[in-house]
């Protein structure tokens, strides 16, 4: 049997990690992570739970990725630090990945191997071949598995709609070839099977894009994902026509700029991109600049220059900002409180709800349907999306005459089987998400969360007091101090009211007791709780410090 596992990416948006399996040889498809959701306060960002792939690893032969993006190869120095494989992927995907592992200092621990389209790769007895796919990034690519039981396709994140620039085209004839070879199982992006129709063209948003800039009197600021080269390209081709010089600014978007020039996949052209530093040597009319912030990133380029701490750009009355992107959920509060500090400074902001200026990366319902007509698979597996994704990905491909015993509907944990006629969804390995804060990865759990939002609701009150040994009688204190929580009420008498309910309780404890003061600190923290609650209805976290001298 051979065995699919989704580590991630099966009912949430991002950590998409999937092992493959086959006797003694694991082969990992991305390592991707997710930002964190609202309730997980102070967390940097979330990867999934390694244990099934750290208790085999002695098995992992190679990592195989399929494109740049962050919710792909993010958790991916977290997974090299445990099991070193090799890293297989395309020439823009590995440039990515190796200017992220220098960071880690993993770069010259790991073997980083280039994998062009249409290309075979070949890991114990799998053969994978690199399929071209259209996406929000360069050198995206699907994966074509010949394993010992039939031929499994892995769509990678796609499209199918006509791409802005050259050599961004999905291969549908490569995904048709394997259609009529026979294609044992299909697992295909469930993104935006919400979406009726096609996307539309990023010849459209390009067209979008030359038509307000050609209006703007001032500077043109766009602000996009780093790693959509296409639209950086579009933006470079715009400001060439309008004769404007072009400033790349944001350390991001500098280094996939970088990267893509290096590769051939961006044309800019000589003299015309200026640094950050002479911006004001040319008129306002003469510029154009490209950076990140697109999702209210805190310290991107595009909040410091709303907040006005930006050490060379201060918005002014004629300058037209473009956020030429997708609100992701979760950021939406964040860019809007951006989009409003810009329109305060005078600025101009385009966004996706105003015009039409960002296109999807991931297939509509139209394009969805034409993949499942392309591979023409024995078994269906949704994947890439949240759960109502999968399962509307499980209606279409009912629609198109897959029958409902050949869909599988599973989830991260749940292991496919695959037989070379049948398919069917057997154990569950351990599985999970480990919140990375800091250097700290996975020692965060839902009791801190808990605590963390306790303080940022309740706040704090601190008690500090020393008790004489001998005597028992109170040396210092009781001192109470309180961090988000009000002592001042109407009534003033919060706070003289809080020492009177301490040192009663000191008093009616004896001297002699065993173990006073943990005594005197539990009845001491379940009383304040207690009157704060009844006196102003808060809870806050009460942490008492008692020591005997």
């Amino acid at each position: 049997m051979v065995k699919i596992i989704p580590i991630g990416g099966l009912g949430e948006i991002g950590l998409n990690m999937m092992v493959v399996e086959h006797a003694d040889t694991i082969f990992i498809i991305d390592a991707g992570l997710m930002f964190p959701e609202d309730y997980m306060l102070g967390v940097d960002y979330v990867i999934p739970d390694l244990r099934y792939i750290q208790e085999n690893r002695n098995k992992v032969r190679g990592i195989v990725l399929t494109h740049a993006h962050e919710d792909h190869i993010g958790a991916l120095p977290y997974l090299l630090r445990d099991v070193p494989a090799p890293v297989f992927g395309t020439p823009f995907t590995l440039g990515i990945v190796r200017h992220k592992l220098e960071e880690y200092e993993l770069v010259k621990r790991v073997a980083l191997h280039e994998v062009y389209p249409r290309e075979h790769l070949k890991i114990g007895p799998f053969d994978v071949e690199f399929i071209r796919v259209n996406h929000s990034v360069v050198d995206g690519v699907g994966l074509a598995i010949r394993t010992p039981v039939g031929t499994i396709i892995h769509t990678g994140d796609f499209k199918i709609t006509q791409p802005g620039q050259p050599g961004m085209h999905t291969d549908v004839g490569r995904f048709a070839y394997y259609g009529e070879k026979g294609v044992l199982a299909l697992l295909s992006d469930s993104t935006n099977v919400e979406k009726e129709g096609y996307t539309i063209s990023d010849q459209q948003i390009g067209e979008t894009l030359h038509r307000i800039s050609s209006q703007c009197k001032g500077r043109i600021i766009v602000a996009l994902f780093a790693s959509n080269i296409t639209r950086i390209q579009q933006v470079v081709d715009i400001a060439e026509a309008l004769g404007r010089k072009i400033i790349f600014n944001g350390r991001s978007i500098e280094v996939s700029v970088s990267i893509a020039r290096q590769l051939g996949h961006l044309r800019v052209p000589e003299k015309m991109e200026i640094p950050i530093e002479q911006i004001d040597h040319y008129p306002e009319s003469e510029l154009m600049l490209v950076t990140t912030g697109s999702q209210g990133e805190p310290m991107s380029v595009l909040a410091r220059i709303a907040a006005g701490t930006h050490r060379q750009i201060r918005i002014r009355p004629d300058d037209t900002i473009v956020l030429s992107s997708k609100f992701i959920p979760g950021n939406e509060k964040a860019i809007a409180n951006i989009i409003n500090n810009l329109y305060r400074s005078g600025a101009n902001v385009i966004y996706e709800k105003i015009s039409r200026i960002h296109v999807s990366g991931h297939a509509f319902r139209e394009e969805l349907k034409q993949m499942i007509s392309l591979t023409r698979p024995e078994f269906f597996v949704p994947i890439h999306g949240e759960f109502r994704h999968l399962v509307l990905h499980a209606r279409l491909a009912r629609e198109m005459g897959i029958d409902r015993s050949r869909i599988l509907l599973a989830q991260n944990g749940q292991v496919i089987e695959f037989g070379p006629k049948s398919a069917r969804i057997s154990e569950k390995v351990a599985t999970g998400r480990l919140m990375v804060d800091g250097k700290g990865i996975g020692d965060v759990g839902r009791s801190v969360l808990k605590e963390r939002r306790m303080l940022s609701e309740e706040g704090l009150v601190v008690l500090n007091m020393a008790l004489d040994e001998e005597t028992g009688i109170v040396v210092y204190g009781p001192e109470i101090v309180s961090k988000g929580f009000v002592f001042h009420t109407e009534t003033g008498h919060l706070l003289e009211d809080a020492h009177c309910v301490v040192l009663e309780i000191v008093e009616d404890v004896p001297p002699e007791t065993p173990n006073r003061a943990e005594v005197i600190r539990a009845r001491v923290q379940s009383a304040l709780r207690q009157y704060f609650f009844f006196t102003i209805g808060r809870r806050p976290v009460i942490l008492p410090f008692i020591i005997e001298v």
